[in-house]
């Protein structure tokens, strides 16, 4: 497809094809027309996708150059770094260094954004709380705007900037509404449901770029919360034969030695701690210490402050916690002829989800997902006395209203095993 189906304006075409972009993204194919029709869009896709350029260009084809002071365009980001981002973007493409667009950012002085926002500005870039700040001291007008656009919403949710996007929108009133997240979960709809217009369009690209790396099994459980994670683990730990020896990787040893009291044990060294936090809590200093005894079943890592860490002969892996980055994981997985028999389970959760995405685009192949036992406790935060059941919890999902939308077919759990004593053991872990 050429860059003449997007049907850009030729300036904006040949400003395209000078920066080296010779065909449309797919999901620049996808949403652009509909944007410009004015229909609200919520668009899935993963890091490089080009979700910030489909945007920008539709923002500067609808952009009417006015000497109006009141903004036409709010764009809400996570953080000062991605309104850098995007304020540059729009100067790239527009090729315009006079283009009237401010970025509101969390730091510097709040009087001289204010000055800039009224001596007149087409496009405002800003951090949700910076924006209502100003918003509520008057200075940022926003009966005037005519397209919301929430950047990296995932993001966004992970910092808990939920409510200022919510009041936003709330002032914007009605106003088209564009939405940019590498993951969709409820806490996203949760977020934008109320503002969106009927006739929203829901557009996914779900492209993997990377060639399949070889990797070890990669599995994983989706719950909706760290005591739900808990549960589980004790819930699979239960079953000895199967899970003779386990490493559980954490983030922070104060989080490994939570852990290690929370879980289900029979002898003092049936759980240890790598180095652990405190120096009477049971621990080894390597794994090979872990390995020699037989007591122990379970070895909790934090990746705070620890080296790489040998995990020859370890038949089971569990990611309790994402790592801050992809490459903590990645150097787990690869598979090498001493480790070929190694099973990982990660456990997620929504504000997880972007890192799952980003790990799956490193190793070029999807996480296969694990069906949670139906004997699972899944705590509600909301009463924690009230203990529900994973069928409860599916029967849930299937009634929630407003805009969620469940997974798509080709998302299902319908991957298969094969023979030998490996898929036994994956085998009783399915079935759990």
């Amino acid at each position: 497809m050429s860059l003449e189906k997007l049907k850009l304006s030729k300036r904006l075409t040949a400003t395209m094809t000078e920066l080296g972009y010779l065909a449309p993204k797919e999901i620049q194919s996808r949403c652009i027309s509909r944007i410009l029709g004015g229909q609200d869009v919520i668009a899935i896709a993963p890091e490089g996708a080009g979700k910030t350029t489909t945007y920008v260009l539709s923002t500067l084809m609808k952009l009417k150059f006015t000497d109006d002071e009141a903004p036409k365009f709010l764009i809400l980001a996570p953080n000062e770094e991605r309104i850098d981002e995007i304020v540059e973007k729009f100067h790239q493409l527009s090729k315009n260094r006079d283009l009237r667009i401010i970025g509101l950012r969390a730091g510097g002085s709040m009087e001289e954004e204010i000055e800039e926002l009224v001596a007149g500005k087409d496009i405002v870039v800003a951090t949700p709380n910076r924006a209502r700040a100003i918003y509520l001291k008057l200075a940022l007008n926003l009966n005037r705007i005519q397209t919301l656009i929430i950047d990296d919403a995932e993001e966004i949710i992970k910092q808990g900037m939920q409510t200022p996007v919510r009041e936003l929108a709330e002032s914007c009133g009605k106003v088209q509404h564009l939405v940019f997240s590498t993951v969709e979960h409820q806490k996203l709809y949760d977020m934008i449901d109320t503002h969106l217009n009927e006739d929203y369009a829901l557009v996914e690209v779900d492209e993997l770029e990377n060639e399949a790396i070889d990797t070890l099994d990669l599995l994983r459980y989706q719950l909706p919360n760290f005591t739900t994670k808990i549960n589980l683990l004790n819930y699979l730990l239960q079953d000895k034969e199967v899970f003779q020896k386990v490493i559980v990787f954490v983030n922070s040893k104060l989080t490994a030695q939570k852990l290690a009291t929370s879980l289900f044990k029979q002898t003092k060294e049936e759980i240890a701690i790598l180095n652990p936090l405190f120096y009477d809590d049971f621990g080894y200093e390597t794994t090979a210490d872990f390995i020699e005894n037989e007591q122990t079943r379970v070895l909790i890592i934090a990746r705070e402050n620890s080296d790489a860490v040998d995990i020859v002969n370890i038949p089971f892996i569990f990611q309790f916690e994402l790592p801050n980055e992809k490459e903590e994981f990645l150097s787990y997985i690869i598979k090498n002829d001493d480790n070929e028999e190694t099973i990982v389970l990660t456990f997620s959760t929504d504000l997880e989800l972007p890192m799952v995405r980003k790990i799956e685009q490193a190793v070029g192949k999807r996480m296969d997902l694990l069906d949670l036992p139906e004997g699972l406790q899944i705590y509600n935060p909301i009463n924690d006395k009230k203990k529900k059941s994973i069928k409860e919890e599916q029967q849930e999902d299937g009634s929630r209203g407003g805009a969620f939308h469940q997974k798509k077919e080709s998302n299902a759990k319908t991957f298969n095993y094969g023979g030998g004593e490996k898929a036994k053991m994956k085998m009783k872990l399915k079935k759990k």
